[in-house]
C-alpha cells in the first residue's frame, strides 16, 4: 500500500512514540549494558534487545546515556530489594554476610553470570565514562562497601563477628570478593562455592 493510500489518520499516529512496556523495555536493554557495556552498546543492539525503533528509543529516552541512566537505576533497585529481601530471614550480621556472599556466588553462575553484574562492568568502564556517569557508578560502589560496614558492624554488636576486626578494611577485602565474583562468573562458573563461603567466613573471626 503507498503512502497516499494511508488514511490521514494513520498519517497522524506515525509521528508518535510507540506505546510500549517500559519496565520490559528497560530490562531489555539492561541485558545489553550488561554483557557490552555502555561504550559498546550501539543503539542497533539496543533496539533489537528492545524490539523498540531507534527513532522510538530516542523518543522515550532522549539518548543512549539517558537509556543507560535509568537502566542503571532499575539495575541497583532491584537487585538490592532481591537482595534484601533474602537477608531479613537471618538474625545476626555473620548469617547475612552468609547470604550476601551466596547471592554473589549464585549470581556467578551459568546465564546470570555471563551476562555479568551491570554495577561490576560499569566500574571497570570508569576512566571512560563522562563525570556524571562515574560518579553514579562510584556512587553505588561506595554503597556497597557501607552496607557492608554496616552488617560487619551488627555482626559485632551481636556477638557473630569478632569485636578485633578492622570493619573497614574487612568491607573492603568482601567488596573485591563479590566484585572478582561477578568479573569470574563472565568467564566461567565459580567452582567449589562452599568451600569459597567458608574460607571467606573465616575473616569474620
Amino acid at each position: 500500500m503507498s503512502t497516499s493510500s494511508l488514511p490521514r489518520s494513520a498519517n497522524k499516529e506515525r509521528g508518535r512514540p510507540r506505546e510500549f512496556d517500559t519496565e520490559l523495555a528497560l530490562d531489555n536493554a539492561m541485558l545489553v549494558f550488561r554483557q557490552k557495556g555502555f561504550h559498546a552498546a550501539s543503539v542497533a543492539d539496543l533496539s533489537g534487545a528492545m524490539n523498540l525503533t531507534a527513532g522510538s528509543i530516542y523518543k522515550a529516552f532522549k539518548d543512549k546515556r539517558t537509556l543507560f541512566l535509568q537502566v542503571f537505576e532499575r539495575y541497583t533497585s532491584v537487585r538490592n530489594a532481591d537482595l534484601q529481601q533474602r537477608l531479613e530471614k537471618y538474625a545476626t550480621g555473620r548469617e547475612q554476610l552468609a547470604e550476601l556472599l551466596r547471592f554473589y556466588l549464585e549470581s556467578a553462575q551459568d546465564l546470570e553470570g555471563r551476562r555479568g553484574c551491570l554495577v561490576t562492568g560499569s566500574a571497570t568502564e570508569l576512566q571512560v565514562l563522562d563525570a556524571e556517569l562515574a560518579d553514579l557508578v562510584q556512587r553505588a560502589v561506595m554503597r556497597n562497601k557501607k552496607f557492608l560496614i554496616s552488617l560487619l558492624t551488627r555482626g559485632q554488636e551481636d556477638g557473630s563477628v569478632s569485636v578485633s576486626l578492622n570493619v573497614e578494611a574487612a568491607a573492603g577485602v568482601l567488596l573485591c570478593l563479590t566484585f572478582g565474583l561477578r568479573v569470574v562468573g563472565k568467564i566461567q562458573n565459580v567452582t567449589g562455592r562452599e568451600e569459597t563461603l567458608r574460607l571467606a567466613l573465616k575473616l569474620l573471626d
